[in-house]
């Protein structure tokens, strides 16, 4: 894995639409921290995390995952889950009262 550009000093975040295995993601932080960077964290809007997600973040780089509760997810150390709900009621009454959803992710 390659990095271009100075990451060393700098706290890094790698976003992604989801993370699967955790394995290219902890792979990235790993040679992210290789190059100095002072943290590594990583925002996905799905955490699937299958196979060996758990164990890949406990054994990796990565600082802190943050990821939705679109879908379940076991309690860990390293893993923060935002909630969507907020978003998708909002999204539901302005559908329901013909308002724009688009404008909430202008």
């Amino acid at each position: 894995m390659n990095i271009i550009g100075d990451v060393a000093g700098y706290d890094v975040i790698m976003i992604d639409d989801m993370v699967d295995t955790a394995g290219t993601m902890v792979k990235a932080a790993t040679a992210l921290k290789n190059k100095g960077a002072a943290s590594v964290m990583a925002i996905a809007t799905h955490g699937v995390l299958s196979g060996k997600a758990y164990e890949n973040l406990a054994n990796g780089e990565l600082d802190e995952l943050i990821i939705t509760n679109t879908l379940e997810t076991k309690p860990h150390d390293k893993i923060k889950v935002l909630t969507v709900a907020p978003l998708f009621a909002e999204v539901i009454r302005r559908v329901y009262h013909n308002e724009s959803v688009n404008s909430l992710f202008a």
